[in-house]
């Protein structure tokens, strides 16, 4: 009953038969190796993308801040929403990495709104010289408080963005749950909703360690834009290797993504967890508790009495608290749930079972 993080499950079996097939003989470091070269071409075919850079990085945080980087000069600022990783836990990460850009908070959820973005930018770039130039949007899907921005919501707030001149980065950690409960393509949810680049998460959904960050061109772009793509591309290989980010034996990293794509295991292992997801909203609603946030894919947020919650716990159920632990027993307290793949239904009704009764 292990719902604190999807960052702490096993890996899947054909994850490791992957990084033992690799493991063999003598190749190229650096990314140079055959298998990285064959990872590419398939992260560009999923993504519909063939001319997209693609680069791996070991952990999401680089895979966001060399992405950030890359879309904003030192004098500019990120605006993203105030529950965003790249705000609440990345250590100033960003910042550091684009040597001191600054980030502007939009709204007050975890999700942006058209309004509230329209707002934030309309706030900057209004003082010359005395304040930070506009710089890119950054959108987390799905959110750290677990909902999911629809088509629609995305679709619009990469309209604003780009009213402006504005480039969109995608922090997608969870990328392939959002997709699964939306039911669209990695290209629907990335370049052709209007994202500039973008992070395909693989960490939290089973692999062991490994992220893919997308830099996005069309065969509709201009020429000078093209350009722009190359030097972005250039300079995101260069911001790597200086941030102690390219692995030498990268074929370990490209052997994760080789099994992620193949048979399509990133969808199996996202509809896994969510089907868990949807099996705990459903459990938790029939013993007449309230759901936290509006839509989930993975991730629950769900209120209840201290005291239920630790009854729960005590019986061995793992899993945050959102709210202080302290307080009594009969107040309400809100918690969070994260499914990974590897999540039994069995599992979950045992864990729905304990708080039926302690509720």
């Amino acid at each position: 009953m292990f719902f604190a993080s999807d960052n702490s499950g096993p890996v899947p079996p054909q994850v490791l038969e992957a990084m033992t097939r690799a493991n063999a003989g003598h190749v190229a470091g650096y990314g140079a190796d055959d298998l990285t070269l064959s990872v590419t071409r398939r992260l560009r075919d999923l993504f519909e993308a063939p001319e997209a850079a693609v680069y791996l990085v070991p952990t999401g945080t680089a895979a966001n801040v060399l992405s950030l980087a890359c879309l904003c000069p030192p004098y500019a600022t990120v605006f993203c929403s105030p529950t965003a990783h790249i705000h609440e836990d990345e250590c100033n990460a960003p910042e550091f990495f684009t040597g001191g850009a600054k980030l502007t908070l939009v709204g007050d959820s975890d999700r942006m709104t058209p309004e509230t973005l329209r707002a934030a930018i309309e706030g900057e770039e209004t003082r010359g010289v005395h304040g930070p130039k506009r710089g890119p949007v950054s959108i987390t899907q799905l959110t750290e408080r677990g909902n999911v921005y629809s088509m629609d919501e995305l679709r619009a707030l990469t309209s604003v963005a780009k009213e402006y001149g504005l480039p969109v980065h995608l922090d997608g950690a969870r990328f392939a749950n959002a997709a699964v409960r939306l039911g669209v393509t990695p290209a629907e949810m990335s370049w052709k909703a209007g994202v500039d680049i973008c992070v395909f998460g693989g960490t939290k959904n089973g692999l062991m360690g490994v992220e893919a960050v997308l830099i996005f061109d069309t065969a509709a772009r201009s020429s000078s834009e093209a350009v722009a793509l190359q030097q972005k591309a250039a300079e995101f290989e260069y911001r790597r290797k200086r941030g102690a980010l390219l692995f030498s034996k990268h074929r370990y990293l490209a052997a994760q993504m080789d099994a992620y794509l193949t048979d399509t295991l990133w969808h199996d292992l996202a509809s896994r967890a969510n089907a868990r997801c949807d099996q705990l909203v459903q459990g938790l609603k029939g013993a007449g508790l309230r759901i936290v946030n509006d839509t989930h894919a993975n991730m629950v947020f769900f209120e209840m009495s201290r005291g239920a919650h630790r009854a729960v716990m005590a019986q061995g159920a793992d899993y945050h608290l959102w709210d202080s632990e302290d307080g009594p027993d009969e107040s309400l307290a809100v918690a969070r749930l994260v499914c990974d793949w590897s999540l039994s239904p069995e599992q979950v009704a045992q864990f729905l079972d304990l708080v039926r009764a302690a509720a």
